[in-house]
């Protein structure tokens, strides 16, 4: 009975070709996808570390601005 749905009644032969090119097809895609997205995430680091470094070291100094102006020793 499993070996007859597998067969799906006699039209096995079309479906199982057709499911393993949708597969494949789909797998080729993703890594393609994503190899073109880690190419892309270095392009935007490699643009935008400077102005990130930047943003960071003024977030910190506001925080000790605010901590020096606060008074409390918490």
């Amino acid at each position: 009975m499993f070996v007859e749905f597998l067969n799906f009644g006699g039209y096995g032969q079309f479906v199982w070709p057709a499911f393993l090119f949708t597969f494949a097809s789909f797998f080729m895609l993703y890594l393609k996808t994503k190899k073109i997205l880690q190419k892309l995430e270095k392009k935007f680091l490699a643009e935008h570390k400077q102005s990130m470094i930047i943003s960071v070291k003024t977030l910190k100094e506001e925080k000790i601005v605010k901590e020096a102006l606060s008074g409390s020793t918490i």
